[in-house]
């Protein structure tokens, strides 16, 4: 019995972790693209900033390389609302963050809604 158990909760994980990994949009999707100094060193900084995006509404994040270039990478957030996302765009300690990691000139951002047709 204990073996079923521990498999119906493995593939009920594994359900939960599928379902979380598939791109769930909530109202408002940001994307910002940029050029980093070193991906390496980029992605430990914004590893150590998931509090700081979940604090500001972020409800999913997820983040892209161009196939082209390692360096050249793109960052998706889903917010509850445009004021949410645009206000961690402008945030200060997005702008710091960005510059501690290496950030080369300004990202380009644009929001997206869910199309409901």
């Amino acid at each position: 019995m204990k073996i079923k158990s521990f498999m119906v909760a493995c593939v009920l994980g594994l359900a939960a972790v599928g379902a979380a990994g598939v791109s769930k949009a909530e109202d408002v999707r940001m994307f910002v693209r940029h050029q980093v100094a070193d991906y390496g060193a980029w992605r430990k900084v914004y590893n150590g900033f998931s509090a700081m995006q979940k604090k500001a509404g972020a409800v999913y994040r997820a983040v892209y390389q161009s196939t082209d270039d390692p360096n050249d990478v793109t960052v998706v957030s889903d917010f509850h609302s445009l004021e949410q996302a645009k206000a961690f765009a402008a945030s200060p300690e997005l702008k710091a963050a960005m510059e501690k990691a290496g950030v080369k000139g300004p990202p380009q951002i644009w929001y997206t809604t869910k199309s409901l047709k």
